[in-house]
């Protein structure tokens, strides 16, 4: 079910100031697709979130779900939230404690006056999706964090609806279940084949869950495209830098020179992946720690060859990170773990142009 969203806007008064949570934002969410809301806190993602379940009423523009307008201010129309054939899972996933597994799944329907026989067999067909059958009769507080996930996965799902929404389900798991939920939650979401919108500010989440991500900033979105789009090629300088670690070095563009842009920084004449900027103009050249593959010793001057000295050494596990003096510049790079280098060692590393991104300034 394809959801869009039309010069849509949220605006709070807080102490005489008037806050834009969402300023003319602009989207359509693909069908059947995984869409992430990516940004940092306090961005408008949530806002936006509740404005497409009727939790919240925008002050501008319009909200369709499939074939059906649901909010629209100018035309007096505003869907309440149970009639918009929506699932929703929340940051707290609120479980009632009081509850067994069964009435929490069993809840919605049990609202809406379904039969028993009925609520007892799509109960039963979303605890087996979800990989809880034989837990009906637990209390909820006898469930580990994220076993809760999966109930209140179960519960959105169980009265099939069009479209279900996450709101940060897993920010309150350990880094170790949040790897291994978040790889069952993206299997559960392919084999369902329903519109997905998941909010999140954890960008390793967003890559490993999306199918389609918008980046947002203030209000408003930034940036839209695949994982690998906004990863390897962004657009904008704020979701280069958002999406994962980078080296942001300010520069000048030379021109084009073998189908390739050319820019002259702190780091020497950069051939990059070519970009439509004008030559004179400011461009900030991006490159991701792991592109930069260090080697002992300086090098002699060539195509995007770079020299400098290790500044810094730090062991995170599986490698090393170490920061790379360049004259005023000091990079991020990532070298091996049983790599023997030193702090204070001469090093040199060969850009490749197709890990060499500009963005604009």
């Amino acid at each position: 079910m394809e959801i869009r969203i039309r010069g849509v806007s949220k605006h709070y008064v807080s102490e005489g100031k008037t806050i834009k949570a969402l300023d003319e934002v602009n989207l359509t969410i693909p069908a059947r697709k995984i869409f992430t809301l990516l940004g940092p806190s306090g961005c408008g993602k949530t806002t936006l979130l509740r404005c497409i379940v009727g939790l919240e009423m925008p002050d501008t523009g319009e909200i369709s779900i499939g074939d059906e307008l649901v909010w629209s201010r100018e035309k007096g129309i505003s869907v309440p939230p149970e009639k918009r054939g929506l699932g929703m899972v929340f940051q707290t996933y609120a479980i009632w404690p009081h509850m067994t597994v069964f009435d929490n799944v069993g809840y919605p329907l049990q609202v809406r006056g379904a039969p028993r026989e009925e609520v007892r067999a799509r109960v039963a067909r979303a605890l087996e999706f979800v990989q809880l059958a034989g837990f009906e009769g637990r209390p909820a507080t006898r469930l580990s964090g994220g076993q809760q996930q999966r109930v209140a996965l179960a519960r959105a799902l169980v009265a099939e609806p069009r479209v279900i929404l996450f709101d940060e389900p897993l920010s309150n798991l350990d880094a170790k279940l949040r790897e291994e939920t978040r790889k069952e939650l993206r299997a559960f979401l392919e084999k369902l084949q329903i519109t997905a919108v998941y909010v999140t500010h954890d960008r390793v989440e967003a890559l490993a869950l999306s199918d389609s991500i918008a980046v947002m900033r203030a209000g408003r979105i930034v940036e839209t495209g695949t994982p690998a789009k906004i990863y390897f090629d962004a657009d904008d300088r704020f979701v280069a830098d958002f999406i994962g670690r980078a080296n942001l070095v300010n520069g000048r563009v030379r021109g084009e020179e073998g189908g390739l842009t050319v820019v002259d920084c702190p780091l020497g004449a950069i051939a990059c992946q070519r970009r439509e900027f004008p030559a004179g103009g400011e461009a900030t050249l991006c490159i991701r720690p792991e592109f930069i593959h260090v080697a002992r010793g300086e090098a002699p001057a060539g195509r995007n060859v770079v020299n400098g000295r290790i500044e810094s050494l730090t062991f995170v596990g599986e490698h090393f990170e170490t920061e790379i003096r360049v004259g005023e510049n000091t990079l991020l790079a990532r070298v091996d773990a049983d790599a023997k280098f030193g702090v204070g060692d001469a090093v040199s590393f060969t850009l490749d142009p197709a890990h060499c991104l500009l963005v604009a300034a």
